[in-house]
């Protein structure tokens, strides 16, 4: 099956699954002992049972996969791995609160990966056996799950110093 928009489509979002699993190691590691390790570790291997069916699926579609924007994943997640080194107090930062922020999109990305490929494939017998609606309900916990981590960050670094609800 040869669509030049699909092999785009679906090569960026495993490139984006790439840069998520290379941030993730590096907050896992910021965050180890910490509470939010077992939800960065549970993450994890959520996006990467999610590539892998990405990866499965773009071999059944015969799309090759694209290495430059794999090593283009790489490398942006390098460069924003220095922010988040820079934050590394060992308690809630700035920076943590961004890098789940960057997760946060990438997975609501991947849950319109899933939305759109289900709607491709009701006309499309090549999709099918992959349990799109699954995968799509899974990307939504993970979407609740980073929500709920980043609010209690934000409970914690982004209170006003002085309540002027009196004033």
């Amino acid at each position: 099956m040869k669509n030049e928009h699909l092999t785009t489509y679906l090569n960026d979002h495993l490139a984006g699954s790439v840069g998520a699993l290379e941030m993730l190691d590096d907050m896992i590691d910021h965050c180890e002992g910490k509470p939010l390790d077992p939800i960065l570790t549970q993450l994890r291997a959520d996006i990467r049972a999610d590539q892998d069916q990405l990866k499965a699926l773009m071999k059944r579609l015969d799309v090759a996969e694209g290495t430059m924007r794999k090593a283009g994943a790489w490398m942006m997640e390098k460069l924003s791995r220095a922010k988040l080194s820079i934050g590394d107090s060992g308690h809630p930062n700035l920076e943590l609160l961004q890098s789940l922020e960057m997760l946060l999109l990438g997975i609501t990305g991947k849950r319109s990966l899933w939305r759109a490929l289900l709607a491709a494939g009701e006309n499309t017998s090549a999709l099918h056996g992959f349990d799109l609606a699954r995968l799509e309900a899974r990307a939504s916990d993970q979407i609740e799950r980073v929500e709920a981590a980043i609010l209690e960050i934000a409970r914690v670094i982004l209170r006003p110093e002085t309540d002027t609800s009196d004033e």
